[in-house]
C-alpha cells in the first residue's frame, strides 16, 4: 500500500502523510487529519516501500542481499482501544514508527482477551516478535512467550517476567512529583490514582514518609486513571472543610479531568475559590494545550519504544538469550498547574 493511495483516501497530500507515518513526534496542525492518517495506514496495512518489496516475495522470506524483515504483533494490555489511554497510544505511534524504521513490519493488534487462556494448546504463530503495551498477567505473559519466538514489554514498572522489559520507574517518578510540591511548600498533598499494587502510589507514601508527614486518608482517592474519575475526584477534595493545597494525579489523562472540573467548579462561584497545585506523570501532547498547562514527570516514550523494537530484534537475530531490563530515567517538566494555589 502506497503514501500516495492513504493521501488519496485522506484528501491530503503524499508529503503530509509521510511526515506523519514517519516521523512519531510529527505535530500535525490538524489532529484529526493525523489520526486519520494513522488509522487509514493500518487499515489499508500500509508498511514501507522495502517491506513492501518482501511482501511480494512471501512474508518471511530474505531478500538477496538483504537481512530478514521480522513481523511484530502487539498487545494493548491494559485496555482495548488505543482511545482509551493516550499516553499508550502516542507509544504506540512511536513504536510504529520505529519499526518503520528497523525495517520490521507491524503486526496484529490485539488485546488480553485475543490470548488463548492459560493451559490451552499454543502453537506458534506466524509473526515473529511481540510488543506488550502495559502490564498483563503473568498467565497471559506464559502463554505468549510459547507462542512467539521473542517477546519484549514497555510500562512504568517492571513485570519481572521471563522476557525483556523496557520500564520507567513508576515509584522514582512519583516520589520526584511530590518533592515538587513539598519544595513549593505543600505538606497536605492529596493522592488521585490507583492504589492496589501501584509503584506511583507506593512512591507518592514513601515520599510523604520520608519527610514525617502524615498521611490524610480522606486525601486518598482511589480511581481507575481516566479523565471522568479525575473529574469526579476534583469535585470530592473540593467539597471538604479543609481541602487539600496540592495534588498528585497518577497519570496526566486523571489530572487534566481534575483540572476541566477546577474550571467548572471555580466558574459557578464568586466564593470559596479552590485552585490546588496539580501534578502529574506522563507528558502526553494535551499536557501543554491545556490551560493552565499541566506540571508533570516526562516519561521517556521515543527512547522506551526505540530500545523495545532494537531489543526485540536482537533477540529475534540471536543476538543475546538472557532476559534484559533497562530502565530509563524521567525528568520533571515544571509548567503552570504547580503554582497555582489559591486558599
Amino acid at each position: 500500500m502506497s503514501l500516495k493511495k492513504i493521501a488519496q483516501k485522506t484528501g491530503t497530500s503524499v508529503a503530509t502523510v509521510s511526515r506523519v507515518l514517519n516521523h512519531a513526534d510529527y505535530q500535525c496542525q490538524n489532529r484529526e487529519l493525523a489520526d486519520r492518517i494513522r488509522q487509514t495506514a493500518r487499515e489499508l496495512g500500509y508498511v514501507p516501500n522495502q517491506n513492501a518489496r518482501m511482501l511480494k516475495m512471501g512474508a518471511g522470506q530474505m531478500p538477496a542481499g538483504g537481512q530478514k524483515r521480522y513481523i511484530i504483533d502487539i498487545l494493548l494490555a491494559r485496555f482495548r482501544s488505543l482511545e482509551e489511554d493516550p499516553f499508550f497510544a502516542e507509544m504506540f505511534r512511536y513504536v510504529e514508527t520505529e519499526c518503520h524504521k528497523q525495517n520490521c513490519m507491524l503486526g496484529k493488534v490485539m488485546h488480553v482477551t485475543d490470548v488463548p487462556a492459560a493451559g490451552a494448546d499454543v502453537s506458534r504463530t506466524r509473526s515473529d516478535g511481540l510488543l506488550i503495551l502495559g502490564k498483563c498477567p503473568a498467565a497471559t505473559a506464559d502463554v505468549l512467550l510459547r507462542k512467539y519466538k521473542g517477546v519484549a514489554a514497555i510500562d512504568r514498572n517492571p513485570m519481572d517476567y521471563r522476557m525483556d522489559e523496557i520500564t520507567c520507574n513508576g515509584a522514582q517518578a512519583a516520589v520526584m512529583a511530590v518533592e515538587y510540591l513539598l519544595e513549593l511548600g505543600h505538606v497536605s498533598i492529596a493522592y488521585v490514582g490507583d492504589c492496589t499494587m501501584e509503584a506511583r502510589y507506593n512512591g507518592y507514601y514513601e515520599c510523604l514518609s520520608k519527610h514525617k508527614i502524615s498521611m490524610i486518608y480522606d486525601y486518598i482517592v482511589s480511581t481507575n486513571q481516566t479523565r471522568e474519575e479525575g473529574y469526579r475526584a476534583f469535585e470530592r477534595l473540593a467539597e471538604m472543610k479543609k481541602p487539600p493545597t496540592a495534588v498528585f494525579c497518577a497519570n496526566d489523562v486523571t489530572a487534566l479531568g481534575l483540572l476541566s472540573a477546577m474550571k467548572d467548579w471555580n466558574g459557578r462561584r464568586r466564593r470559596d475559590v479552590y485552585r490546588p497545585a496539580v501534578i502529574s506523570i506522563d507528558d502526553i501532547e494535551e499536557a501543554v494545550r491545556v490551560s493552565p498547562m499541566l506540571t508533570t514527570i516526562q516519561i521517556p516514550k521515543g527512547d522506551m519504544a526505540h530500545l523495545a523494537v532494537v531489543l526485540l530484534k536482537d533477540r529475534l537475530q540471536g543476538g543475546h538469550q538472557e532476559c534484559v531490563r533497562l530502565e530509563l530515567p524521567c525528568r520533571l517538566l515544571v509548567r503552570e498547574s504547580a503554582g497555582m494555589y489559591v486558599s
